[in-house]
């Protein structure tokens, strides 16, 4: 029987400039993220949001570190971190 991993990552952009819909379609094309179940924009301050993923993602080791590297890479993310991983 085949495990897998639901893991939220949370992405902080640089600036509320940052077009949060376009950001979500680029990581729509991500193979290596997985079957993304939910999108959340979260209010930090003075118009700044995060963006939370919510993926099902296989149970195999560094994979979430390597999705964290995939989106840090992405223009307009400031850092992202996995802030959930839960074993189903």
């Amino acid at each position: 029987m085949s495990r897998g991993v639901l893991a939220t990552f949370k992405i902080m952009p640089e600036s509320p400039e940052v077009d949060l819909e376009a950001l979500k379609n680029t990581i729509k094309t991500f193979e290596t993220i997985g079957d993304i179940r939910d999108f959340k924009e979260e209010p930090i301050a003075f118009g700044l949001k995060s963006l939370s993923v919510l993926t099902l993602i296989a149970d195999e080791g560094g994979l979430t570190e390597k999705i964290e590297t995939k989106l840090s890479e992405l223009e307009g993310v400031q850092s992202v971190e996995t802030v959930g991983v839960t074993l189903i």
